[in-house]
């Protein structure tokens, strides 16, 4: 069997193992989108409010799907041997990881798709003003978060912390990087971290292509790449089967 087969092979069984567990499903696919409707429904917000929370979900989203999901699951993979396991087979370890890549990947254009369908349909959000702007910020957006997701597994002790280690990092990321307002409202400090950080220049990039008119995505661009050198060169760096 092909290289591309055998990936195939596998990236069919990452799905039926992601959907077949709920709570994998629920945290990592469907909370954003819980998040999102209970916001835009319990605050009524405004059409301004709800262009700043759909970019900010969205961008939720892709690091739900790819940080947080790597991070903890990578960890558990290793705890229990299972990667130890899967590199003494005869599948080529480049096919491994691409068929469960290729998972998490489409979690996060699902992820964003999905949020962007609800925008428009539920509260009225006009489609995305630059649908191509869009596709390249998520792909860079899962390279980014993904990298970072491996590179942070080998920080985490065990599986049992990973949870406390992942939510350590991705609540305040969330709440900091201006998912649900603006990041401008935040205090100095905060704003100065935020702006030090990849997820608030993926939202900046996001709405300027949902929403259109920030001018500023080659400079969102700029930082979230740079987070991804670091990210890949960490991940790599740092990687182990056992």
């Amino acid at each position: 069997m092909s290289s591309v087969a055998l990936a195939w092979q596998q990236f069919r069984l990452e799905r039926k193992m992601f959907w077949r567990n709920p709570s994998a499903a629920f945290f990592n696919f469907l909370l954003p989108i819980l998040l999102l409707v209970l916001t835009a429904s319990a605050f009524s917000l405004s059409d301004d409010g709800l262009e700043i929370l759909i970019p900010g979900v969205a961008g939720m989203g892709v690091v739900a799907t790819t940080f947080t999901s790597l991070a903890y699951n990578l960890v558990y993979l290793r705890d229990e041997g299972i990667l130890k396991r899967i590199r003494g087979t005869p599948m080529p370890a480049g096919v491994y990881l691409a068929g469960l890549m290729g998972s998490i990947t489409l979690n996060a254009f699902l992820q964003v798709a999905t949020v962007v369908a609800i925008g428009n349909l539920a509260y009225g959000v006009d489609w995305p003003h630059d649908p191509l702007l869009l596709l390249l910020f998520t792909a860079l957006g899962v390279v980014c978060f993904a990298s970072l997701g491996v590179a942070f597994a080998h920080v985490i002790p065990n599986e049992e912390a990973a949870p406390a280690w992942t939510n350590a990092v991705f609540l305040p990321l969330i709440f900091i990087s201006g998912v649900f307002y603006s990041a401008a409202e935040l205090p100095g400090f905060l704003k100065a971290i935020a702006e030090v950080l990849p997820l608030k220049h993926l939202i900046d990039g996001m709405s300027d292509a949902i929403v259109g008119g920030g001018g500023g995505a080659a400079g969102a661009a700029a930082v979230v790449g740079a987070w991804t050198v670091a990210g890949v060169v960490l991940a790599v760096r740092f990687f182990r089967w056992e």
